[in-house]
């Protein structure tokens, strides 16, 4: 019987694969559309704390991105492209930030985010230090000219204005409540694209990544993973509420482009910061008036304590607010304000909020033993008046700043008067004599300088060329250093 019917079976199967074949070969291809269901399929469970699953509808969020068209829709208005031309300039800087060079006659472009209504905008200082014209371009294609309020190197941030009204801007969010893992927007304009924005999550903070110049440099920074190119530099990092908790300021390369690492001032030191440059001109920073570092696994272990965290002091300035305060070398700060300082750059970001006479709650580790000092901070002069602005703007313009003396330094140097020169900006009149910083001016055009209000005087006598006489440490012989005031 299976003989005879063997012969039918097998041409059947034959028939059957050649019709198949022929469908396969003459049928097109198809375009297959997947859509997700507009509700989870996963709706309809429950799944308790002990991993049950039980019916209903479900009591938990599955773990998907979080929504960002919100904060989207309201941070790309209120930020803005910067064009920095500087008309006069022939030579090339280097943009360190992002590793690539820039024609600062051609202009250097940037960043910048729109904080309140009647025009002015936050930026960073290195979008807008080499150049004297400013132009703002918003996102709905208005150019308009801006001026510049003020900038400081030490946190690279600035702030221009532009002369309008009603203005979309972004609303501070507060920066110590940002959590790490938290999505964040990065908006701005790489490669001067309009209003780009990108996603990521916060990575890390109180990143210290040694990229500013500045004596007294803030880093800070809060890291993310939202991609952050050359052109992003003054954009906005907001939350997904729309609120402004960055500013984005660097990127971690090697190639001149985003590799995964992208930076941003945190909200509540830049709030801080422009209040001061809007209000004075220049930042009212306060100092506690101790040297630090970081404390490593030996120091904890040499100085008794439980956790390898907090800030060893390694010096305190004669006559500062710490030294008043009653701290000493070899203390740990733990805390300021409440708040944990775990390392130097979360210490330097909270006493980086206040001003010279605001007191400060620091609470600190001695021989095992927990204690609290109260510490009046004091700006670069020792004192805890408020700086005029425009002194500073003077002697910042001419590429220096300086502090006086206390009376253990002067017996030190075995001199009688001087101020130190704390600092000399790149490229100045200051920097172009050969001046270092730490070099201590004892006259200007033989008057005797006590001061860093004698130093201003002299310097604003009318006379064109100036004679600068001081000492270094540990030098014997006297230096001189002559430039021309115009």
């Amino acid at each position: 019987m299976l003989k005879k019917h063997l012969p039918t079976v097998l041409a059947s199967l034959l028939s059957a694969l050649v019709a198949v074949t022929a469908y396969r070969l003459l049928e097109k291809p198809r375009e297959v559309i997947i859509r997700e269901p507009s509700e989870s399929e996963y709706r309809s469970r429950n799944v308790s704390r002990d991993g049950l699953t039980t019916e209903g509808n479900a009591s938990f969020s599955l773990a998907a991105p979080t929504e960002f068209t919100y904060a989207a829709s309201v941070s790309t208005p209120a930020v803005v492209n910067i064009q920095s031309v500087n008309s006069g300039g022939r030579g090339l800087s280097f943009d360190k930030l992002f590793g690539r060079d820039r024609y600062p006659q051609r202009g250097a472009s940037g960043s910048g985010v729109i904080i309140s209504k009647d025009g002015y905008i936050v930026t960073n200082h290195h979008v807008v230090a080499d150049g004297d014209k400013i132009s703002v371009s918003f996102s709905d294609n208005r150019e308009m000219k801006a001026t510049l309020i003020g900038s400081d190197p030490s946190t690279d941030l600035a702030l221009i204005k532009v002369e309008v009204e009603n203005l979309p801007f972004l609303t501070f969010g507060n920066s110590d409540s940002v959590q790490i893992g938290e999505w964040v927007l990065a908006v701005g304009n790489p490669f001067d694209l309009e209003s780009t924005v990108t996603a990521g999550i916060v990575s890390a903070k109180g990143r210290s990544i040694d990229v500013l110049d500045a004596q007294d440099k803030i880093e800070s920074f809060i890291q993310t993973d939202a991609a952050v190119n050359p052109g992003n530099s003054g954009g906005a990092l907001v939350n997904t509420s729309g609120e402004l908790i960055g500013i984005n300021t660097a990127i971690l390369t090697q190639s001149g482009q985003y590799e995964g690492y992208s930076f941003a001032v945190p909200s509540n030191l830049v709030r801080k910061v422009i209040g001061d440059l809007k209000n004075y001109g220049i930042v009212q920073r306060g100092l506690i008036g101790i040297r630090i570092e970081d404390v490593n696994s030996e120091l904890a272990r040499n100085l008794g304590l439980n956790d390898v965290a907090g800030v060893h002091i390694t010096g305190v300035t004669p006559g500062s607010g710490a030294a008043d305060a009653g701290l000493r070398r070899d203390d740990v700060i733990l805390r300021v304000n409440g708040v944990k300082t775990g390392s130097m750059p979360e210490l330097q970001e909270q006493v980086g909020r206040y001003s010279p006479g605001n007191v400060l709650r620091v609470e600190y580790m001695r021989n095992g033993k927990k204690s609290i000092a109260k510490v009046t901070l004091k700006n670069r002069s020792n004192k805890t008046s408020i700086v005029q602005g425009a002194d500073v703007k003077f002697l910042q313009k001419l590429g220096m700043e300086v502090r006086p003396l206390n009376a253990f330094e002067l017996k030190q140097m075995e001199l009688e008067n001087g101020v130190k020169v704390t600092s000399v900006f790149k490229g100045s009149k200051i920097d172009q004599t050969n001046l270092k910083p730490n070099f201590v001016i004892t006259q200007v055009n033989e008057r005797k300088i006590t001061s860093e209000e004698d130093l201003i005087a002299a310097l604003r006598n009318g006379k064109t060329e100036v004679k600068l006489r001081g000492v270094y440490a540990g030098v014997e012989e006297p230096y001189f250093y002559v430039f021309d005031l115009k």
